[in-house]
């Protein structure tokens, strides 16, 4: 079978690529940087260079495809340009699955975030969770508007499947979409050394593999027009901090700042990234998020699709000895 998967060089694609040539599957992966394809097998693995935003590209992408995997996305924390965002995000998507039905892809996956159904209120945030608060980020908002043009597209006889993926972790490139595994190797690096507020706010982290499991897994066992919500274990950044400390025997003190100190560094990074160029680390938006609980429930996944959870400490575990392997911490184990 021939599988089009899209954003196949960021964090979960390049994970799902390797699952599924693995798997047996032929693979053409669409991509734009020249640097990032060389790091696939050559074997399963059929690059085409192309862009979301040029559907004379995606329409040569899909010939002879049977499934599609559609991961590319803008994931970046800020944007100089916000209507480019919603381009890759939203426009992205809707040229995306123009081609796949003028193609005849009818299969499709298409990856959200958990960031869209909001953040949890006295219970779990579930496929069902109405937001109840406005978006924090660009990504969120455009992330949602993608996911109702893919209804629309539902209606036109697509059969696609959205899967919600939380705070994701694990070995892989340390890109945006890879900001927690980031966060532990500054955190070992001793050059992470605050948490937001009173730490006592919870968040969802899913291992990486887990997430590509679910990818696989809804495409296989989705129902056409359904959300899955693909998470793992929820914890407090004390817990999730503490939980680390254990596993690497190395225990920081961590400074607890006011939220208001942190939105106040955090537009100061903005306004300077707006000189520079230069990608601030954390944006107000991103900020706020900190003030809520993002409790998350993977019943219906676990349920529907058979998906399972690796503990936070296992995937922990793996992420640290991965982080020593690969020479990306410093020698202080």
């Amino acid at each position: 079978m021939r599988i089009l998967v899209t954003g196949s060089t960021g964090f979960i694609g390049a994970a799902l690529v390797r699952e599924l040539v693995a798997k047996g599957y032929e693979v053409v992966c669409l991509y734009r940087n020249p640097e990032k394809i060389r790091k696939f097998p050559d074997a399963g693995v059929e690059a085409v260079r192309g862009d979301i935003l040029d559907p004379a590209s995606l329409a040569g992408a899909c010939r002879g495809c049977e499934r599609l995997f559609h991961l590319a996305a803008f994931t970046g924390v800020w944007s100089r340009n916000r209507e480019m965002v919603r381009k890759l995000n939203a426009e992205g998507t809707r040229n995306v699955l123009e081609a796949a039905l003028n193609a005849g892809i009818r299969d499709i996956v298409l990856t959200s975030t958990a960031g869209v159904t909001g953040p949890s209120s006295g219970t779990p945030v579930t496929e069902e969770t109405v937001r109840s608060v406005p978006f924090f980020t660009p990504y969120e908002e455009t992330k949602a508007e993608a996911e109702k043009i893919a209804a629309d597209y539902v209606k036109k006889g697509l059969n696609i499947r959205i899967v919600n993926p939380t705070r994701l972790y694990g070995p892989g490139e340390l890109n945006a979409g890879n900001s927690v595994t980031r966060i532990v190797k500054l955190y070992i690096e001793g050059k992470w050394r605050f948490i937001t507020g009173d730490g006592n706010s919870t968040g969802n982290y899913v291992f990486i593999d887990d997430a590509v499991e679910g990818h696989i897994l809804a495409m296989e066992k989705g129902k056409p027009g359904e959300r899955y919500l693909l998470g793992g274990e929820n914890i407090s950044y004390n817990g999730f901090f503490n939980l680390l400390a254990e596993i690497t025997g190395i225990r920081r003190k961590l400074i607890r700042l006011p939220v208001s100190a942190v939105l106040a560094a955090a537009g100061l990074s903005v306004a300077a990234a707006y000189i520079t160029g230069t990608e601030p680390f954390i944006t107000p938006g991103h900020v706020r998020r900190l003030n809520y609980n993002w409790i998350v429930s993977s019943e219906k996944a676990v349920r529907e699709l058979g998906y399972s959870i690796t503990p936070l400490r296992e995937g922990l575990v793996k992420t640290v000895e991965w982080l020593k392997s690969a020479n990306l911490s410093s020698s202080v184990f």
